[in-house]
Order: structure tokens, then C-alpha cells, then sequence
């Protein structure tokens, strides 16, 4: 059904009439009147009125939803309404995942981030890069205007970066201190914690002592550690483990992000992963996951290098893309022994699909998997990989369709699990998880399908998320709480976007509220942007 509204007294309020409450902590739902204004939730009982009537009947009020892996570092400061997120529910967004952002960075490092970074966010001709650390970016965000409000991760490869390049060894002390201190830095100013990006250059060079020395930081500042470890194909059992090694050993609390067991090495493999999840928290390790609802992961071409090949940043590794001996070493990693990159295992070309390009000439290319590109051109797969990331400059992104069902459905059910998109907003045809993915938990995997009842899928993309990441009043239905909201139709939420036409909105999410600002009203946005930055302090975490 669509809501209706109509105006009373008590001029600058909102009642949300006969609203059927989730009220994000997993409690049944309940049927009430929901009273808010001045940006807050000021009562909930029958009988309430308002300035503003909403009549709600068979509509459902959760919490606004909080996407736990978002890359929109760019997409929030160019496009400040964020349609892709507010039409799905997102109230909230943490970003600088996967060990690489923009911040902190120098002149030196930025430069070679953007390139590097192109196939994520874009590279925007003209656009004003006005700050170099953690705080610049937030305040940049708070200075902007944007629709949702985003959280902050520390990422541990720009650190590296500022403290000794891309260098393939072990930091020396004074490295790791300039890590440490810049780290320290950036959790000031209001980050959440760190990230890493351990299949990703140059983050990849880490060893576990370097992480664990770093997550000390993160520790003492309330902070959590989300990895994006070293494989999720073979090797992937043992990436985890190194990962709550590092929390034991650091006293960090862990998110393991886009936690998922993929390629077919993993197939039907779920459960011992949650084993090791399930041990880890009996011994008393504070560790959260996230995960998206879909079977392809997605990422760039150049990430599936060998790591050897991409030390030394995009630079040197287009210089070794044009020299034929590394070519063929690469090859030999692709084809014949697994490249690190690929996450340990032999590219399978037809599960590469091309998902966007920067150079026009390119074009055509996006749809067709990297075996389709060398069927129709007479050769292997191989050089259809190492032309295209010559002829695009690395900035080619793909979807990998790699994942199993029984695999996503376990992962999702378990209790410490919450929502991420980890989707990329950039492309001609970029993954649908960056317009879909939350109401694709509430439709397909928890109406359609059952894996989910619906308080538990709301209470995995709202109160769980909220307390790791520590937000003040966010995340739960209660007074006194900011009215960060969603009014859906249960019956009829659904994702929209798919592989072919993946900026499709939701259907049924009707209002969305940040900060008790409409964003989303009868189901279309409102050009608002209430948003901010929301920065972690000893009193939790908060807007300034």
C-alpha cells in the first residue's frame, strides 16, 4: 500500500499513525502511533498527532538501515542525494573499506590512490581534492550536504602508502611509528576503526605482526578492525583464522567484511567457516560479519595480478604490463598455478564479466566475459585480461560470478551477522547490490524465500550494525532516538535492479527519514540532504 499524509496541529512534527513497529533489536513487532520532531523520535503510544499525519496502516517503521561495506567515498560528495542508497532504506553508510580511501593521504600519494582507485569510485576531471587527512574528509562531507550519514574506517594501505610507498617487505620501526601515529591520528578525528585490504596492493604486503601492532591502536581508541582478507577462494579457511589471530593478539574487536566463501573450492563450505566464527566468539572475541545477498562478488581486472606484479603502484605495474617476460610470468601465475590476486586459484575466464570501462573504445567490451572477448578474437583469455588493463589503464571493473547459494544462506543466518552492500557506483553496468541489496534481504531472501523472518533481517541491517559501530540513539525505535527511519510495505518490498539495468530503485520502501528529514517520500526522493559525518569520541559515536 502507499501512505498517505494530512496535516494537523503541533506544527514541525511527524506522526506515523497505526505503523506496524520493528524496532530494530529483534523484538516481536508491535502495532502503535510513532511521534517525531525537532530530528528525534519523542514518543511512541496510540492516539498521538502531529503537523505531519502519516496514515501507516499495514506499513512497517524500522530503524534506518546502516550499509556496514559502502565504497561511495566519491558518489556521497558528487552526487549528495545518493539515490542508489536512500532508495533502498540506507540511513547510514561506513566508508574507506577494503584498506583504501582517500584519507589520510600527501601530494605524492593522491595522485597514484586516484588511478589506483578509478575503477571503484571514478576519477572525476575538475573535482576539488581539499583535504589530505581523516578529519578534511569529514569535514568535507559535513560541508557538502549529503543525504545519509557516513561513518569512517581508517585504510591500512594508505597508511602504508604515506609510510613507505608500495614496497613489497616488512616496515622498518620508524615506518611502522609513522603508521601508528597517522593511524592515531585519523581514530581522533572521528574514525571507527581501521580496514585492510589484504588482496590488494600494497596492503597485501602486510604480515600479521604489522596488522596486529596497528589493530593495538585501533583497540585503545574503541575502534574495530574490518579486513577484507587475504582469499576468499583457496586459502580462504586460513585467511579467517589469521584474521581473529590478529584480534586476539591486539584486544581489537574484528568485522569481517563481504564475509563469504567463494570459487569452487569452497562450494558447500559455509559451515566451516562458521565453526571457526562460532569458536572465536566462545573465546571471548568481540567479531561481527557482513555480507551481500547475491552469488557475484565484484571488484577490478587489476586486482587479479599476481601481487608481485602491482608492487610498486599503478605505475610501475603498466610498465610491466608492456614488458613480454612479465607477461608471460603472468600468465603462467593465471593460467597454471593460481594467482594471489585471483584469490589463490586458476582464472576462470568465463566467470569474468566486464562491468565498466573508462576509455570509450572499451565500450563495447562491457557485458562479455573475458572468455566471450577471446573466443571472438581468436585467442586466450589471458591476453584479453593483460589488453585490457594496457588499453584501460587498470580502471576496468568486473563482476566475478563465483559464489554459491548454500553459501550466501548460511552466512546470512548466522547471529552475528549484518548487511553490506560493497557495491561500486561507478560503470556502465556496475553490480545491482549498489541499488539493491537491502531490499533484497526483506524480499527475496526473507519474504520469498524464508531465511530470514522479517525482524531479523531488520535487526542485521540496523541495531546490530549501530552497536559495533557504536552510534549514539541510531539504530532502534525508541525515544530519545535520532529519527534515522523507514516506512516500507512489507508485501511489497523488493529489489528492482538487476545485471542488465543494476540503477533500478526499490519498490516498496515509501519514506525514508535522516536525522528526521524526509529524504524519500512516497517513495521518491526529495533532493533533501540532511546527512553527516558521524565521528567516533569517548561519548560514542556522533555527529559534531
Amino acid at each position: 500500500m502507499t501512505a498517505g499524509e494530512r496535516t494537523t496541529a503541533f506544527p514541525g512534527a511527524t506522526v506515523f499513525k497505526g505503523v506496524t513497529v520493528v524496532d530494530g533489536t529483534g523484538a516481536d513487532r508491535y502495532r502503535a502511533d510513532v511521534r517525531i520532531a525537532d530530528g528525534v523520535i519523542t514518543e511512541i503510544g496510540a492516539g498521538l498527532d502531529g503537523g505531519t499525519v502519516v496514515d501507516a496502516d499495514g506499513l512497517v517503521l524500522a530503524p534506518g538501515f546502516i550499509d556496514m561495506h559502502a565504497h561511495s567515498d566519491l558518489a556521497l560528495l558528487l552526487e549528495p542525494e545518493h539515490p542508489a542508497k536512500v532508495t533502498q532504506g540506507v540511513t547510514c553508510e561506513v566508508l574507506g573499506q577494503d584498506g583504501l580511501s582517500y584519507a589520510p593521504v600527501d601530494d605524492t600519494t593522491l595522485p597514484a590512490l586516484r588511478r589506483q582507485l578509478a575503477g571503484w569510485n571514478g576519477d572525476p576531471a575538475g573535482f576539488d581534492w581539499d583535504w589530505r587527512d581523516v578529519g578534511g574528509y569529514l569535514d568535507r562531507i559535513d560541508r557538502t550536504r549529503v543525504a545519509v550519514n557516513a561513518c569512517y574506517l581508517v585504510p591500512h594501505g594508505s597508511l602504508r602508502m604515506l609510510a613507505m610507498g608500495w614496497d613489497n617487505r616488512p616496515p622498518t620501526p620508524a615506518e611502522l611509528d609513522r603508521m601508528r601515529q597517522v593511524l592515531a591520528q585519523g581514530l581522533l578525528h572521528g574514525a571507527v576503526g581501521m580496514s585492510s585490504g589484504l588482496s590488494y596492493t600494497p596492503g597485501m604486503y602486510a604480515d600479521t605482526a604489522e596488522l596486529a601492532a596497528l589493530c593495538t591502536v585501533v583497540a585503545a581508541y574503541g575502534g574495530f578492525h574490518a579486513p577484507h582478507q587475504r582469499s576468499y577462494g583457496k586459502g580462504a579457511l586460513e585467511g579467517y583464522a589469521e584474521m581473529v589471530e590478529i584480534a586476539r593478539r591486539s584486544g581489537c574487536a574484528l568485522h569481517l567484511t563481504h564475509a563469504t566463501m567463494n570459487f569452487g573450492v569452497n562450494r558447500g563450505r559455509a559451515g566451516e567457516f562458521l565453526e571457526l566464527v562460532d569458536q572465536a566468539l566462545a573465546d571471548g572475541v568481540d567479531l561481527t560479519l557482513d555480507s551481500y545477498p547475491y552469488l557475484p562478488g565484484s571488484t577490478t581486472l587489476a586486482a587479479l595480478l599476481p601481487s608481485w606484479a602491482t608492487e610498486g603502484g599503478p605505475g610501475a605495474t603498466l610498465a610491466r604490463l608492456a614488458d613480454p617476460a612479465a607477461c608471460e610470468r603472468i600468465r603462467y601465475a593465471m593460467e597454471r598455478t593460481g594467482s594471489d590476486g585471483c584469490h589463490g586459484v586458476v582464472a576462470d575466464w568465463a566467470t569474468v564479466q566486464i562491468s565498466g570501462v573508462r576509455s570509450a573504445d572499451l565500450a563495447p567490451t562491457v557485458g562479455r566475459t573475458v572468455a566471450d572477448l577471446a573466443a571472438e578474437r581468436g585467442t586466450g583469455g589471458t591476453e584479453v585480461f593483460l589488453d585490457l588493463l594496457r588499453r584501460d589503464e587498470l580502471a576496468t571493473t568486473v563482476l566475478q560470478h563465483v559464489g554459491h547459494e548454500e553459501n550466501v544462506r548460511a552466512v546470512m543466518r548466522h547471529p552475528a551477522h549484518t548487511a553490506g552492500s560493497d557495491g561500486l557506483l561507478v560503470g556502465a553496468r556496475p553490480h545491482p547490490r549498489a541499488w539493491g541489496t537491502f531490499p533484497r534481504y526483506l524480499g527475496h531472501y526473507g519474504r520469498e524465500l524464508g531465511v530470514l523472518t522479517l525482524e531479523q533481517a531488520i535487526t542485521r541491517m540496523t541495531g546490530r550494525p549501530a552497536a559495533r559501530l557504536g552510534l549514539d540513539r541510531r539504530g532502534r525505535i525508541a525515544p530519545g532516538h535520532h529519527a534515522d527511519l523507514v516506512l516500507l510495505d512489507p508485501e511489497r518490498v523488493r529489489d528492482t535492479a538487476t545485471f542488465e539495468q543494476p540503477r533500478l530503485p526499490a519498490e516498496g520502501i515509501e519514506y525514508v527519514y535522516v536525522n528526521g528529514t524526509a529524504v524519500v517520500r512516497q517513495g521518491r526522493t526529495t533532493g533533501a540532504r540532511p546527512g553527516r559525518a558521524l565521528r567516533r569520541t569517548d561519548r560514542g559515536t556522533q555527529a559534531r
